[in-house]
């Protein structure tokens, strides 16, 4: 995906947010335990202007966060208004920190907000009991490509405490993700999280579109709404892993 196909999801993604919320901002967020509607949509709108405060200034805004006096509607609106105002003012290859050492560019922030929003979109939408809108498959695609690589492989060895306790329960063993546009190999130790875009045998295989895998990687579907083969406790060390390291 390029900026131009990023910066159109994260759009679509926030009007659909944007929209659903307003109506549930007093209802609980079952995927965000002890969180309600007005928290998830100042939680979006602190994300955006910390990013859009990191790229203005080329380093981590601090302190933080401010006390932006707004509603959370409005708070919402106005950091969204900032955030893709800043990425229009930059070329993606502009140089922008992020916690992601191989990614500190503004195009980096682009793919990551996208990401962002869409699976907060999908929290406001469980949030107001509607109907989900699918992810479409080359975004879904783009994202499971994410987490795997930067809140799982590049987590265990960037902030290997973090995930310490978890790691120790690891031997090695393997876990396939397959969907139509191709398959994961993840190892699971015996030190850190290794991924690979391969096929091969596994002891443990996750099947489903590209849409369910991505819902289930990040912990906002269980496990019906994809199919699991093969050692189901290492499906669950993994789950595990991706929980401690996602929001």
């Amino acid at each position: 995906m390029d900026e131009k196909r990023y910066l159109t999801c994260l759009e679509t993604d926030f009007r659909r947010l944007r929209g659903v919320v307003a109506g549930a901002l007093g209802d609980a967020v079952p995927s965000c335990p002890g969180w309600t509607g007005a928290d998830l949509a100042n939680h979006v709108a602190e994300v955006y202007l910390h990013k859009t405060e990191t790229i203005r200034r080329g380093e981590w805004p601090e302190p933080w966060p401010p006390d932006r006096g707004l509603d959370p509607l409005a708070a919402l609106d106005k950091a969204y208004e900032e955030l893709t105002a800043e990425f229009a003012a930059h070329d993606p290859a502009d140089k922008a920190p992020s916690w992601y050492e191989p990614g500190q560019t503004v195009g980096w922030w682009i793919r990551r907000m996208a990401q962002e929003t869409v699976m907060h979109r999908v929290d406001a939408e469980l949030t107001a009991g509607v109907e989900p809108l699918a992810i479409p498959a080359d975004l879904a695609t783009d994202g499971i490509d994410e987490v795997l690589d930067c809140f799982l492989a590049y987590a265990t060895t960037a902030y290997p405490d973090h995930l310490a306790d978890l790691m120790a329960d690891c031997d090695g063993s393997t876990v396939r993700i397959d969907t139509e546009s191709g398959c994961w190999l993840v190892q699971l130790g015996p030190d850190v999280a290794t991924v690979e875009r391969a096929s091969a045998d596994a002891e443990a295989v996750i099947r489903g579109s590209e849409d369910a895998v991505l819902r289930w990687l990040w912990r906002r579907v269980g496990n019906s709404a994809v199919e699991l083969d093969g050692n189901r406790a290492v499906v669950g060390k993994l789950h595990n892993l991706l929980g401690a390291g996602t929001q």
